[in-house]
């Protein structure tokens, strides 16, 4: 006669107690197993920046208070590129206002936060006295926005160069794919916030200064 295969139910429900427990466990174990890892907001923001690689776009300053006398935006054409993206943990953005292409963000995956840095250079390359400052994000931050307080190393940094007023810094960037990027700067008594306009990318400038 053909053997016959009792229901799982039925056989686990012949089992000694003490083995059900750990045999239930083993079974969501197992049927986990094939569900993919979800992405942190950080790193689905990066991957979003990463999408607009090789690409520029240009912005304008929607806010910039107290507004300084000499403003170097003022009446300066604002250009992103995003020039560089390494395997999903770094992105280069270099920000160009008019011919000064002295500046470049970093953004760098770090665990499940995000990283950013303003590399600052010299015409010929060499670097700023002020230089590489940001922070990381000490918040999941969503996959739109990401803020970054200032970090310890750059408090040391403007503490050492006579700015210390930058010692509570926040900076703020927000990706909103196919329409607008933003670049954000605040602390008591100074806020400045500049937009990008996704809809339509501008050709590529050249090179920031020493890359």
């Amino acid at each position: 006669m053909p053997r016959t295969t009792a229901p799982l139910s039925r056989t686990i429900a012949a089992l000694p107690h003490c083995l059900i427990g750990p045999l239930l466990l083993m079974s969501v174990a197992c049927g986990d197993q094939g569900a993919p890892a979800v992405a942190s907001p950080a790193a689905t923001f990066l991957s979003s920046v990463a999408t607009m690689c090789g690409q520029a776009f240009a912005g304008r300053v929607v806010e910039n208070e107290p507004r300084a006398p000499n403003d170097p935006f003022e009446g300066q054409v604002l250009v992103m590129h995003v020039r560089t993206c390494n395997s999903g943990e770094q992105v280069l953005v270099p920000f160009h206002v008019g011919e000064d292409r002295s500046r470049t963000w970093v953004l760098t995956l770090v665990a499940d936060r995000l990283r950013l840095k303003h590399d600052h250079r010299h015409q010929d390359g060499t670097p700023d006295a002020v230089t590489m400052y940001g922070g990381d994000s000490t918040s999941p931050g969503t996959i739109t926005r990401q803020e970054f307080p200032v970090d310890a190393f750059s408090k040391t940094l403007f503490t050492r160069e006579n700015r210390a007023v930058s010692n509570t810094n926040i900076w703020a960037m927000e990706m909103h794919p196919g329409r607008m990027f933003a670049y954000e700067l605040t602390r008591p008594g100074r806020k400045f916030r500049v937009e990008f306009d996704l809809t339509k990318p501008v050709p590529v400038p050249p090179a920031p200064w020493g890359q």
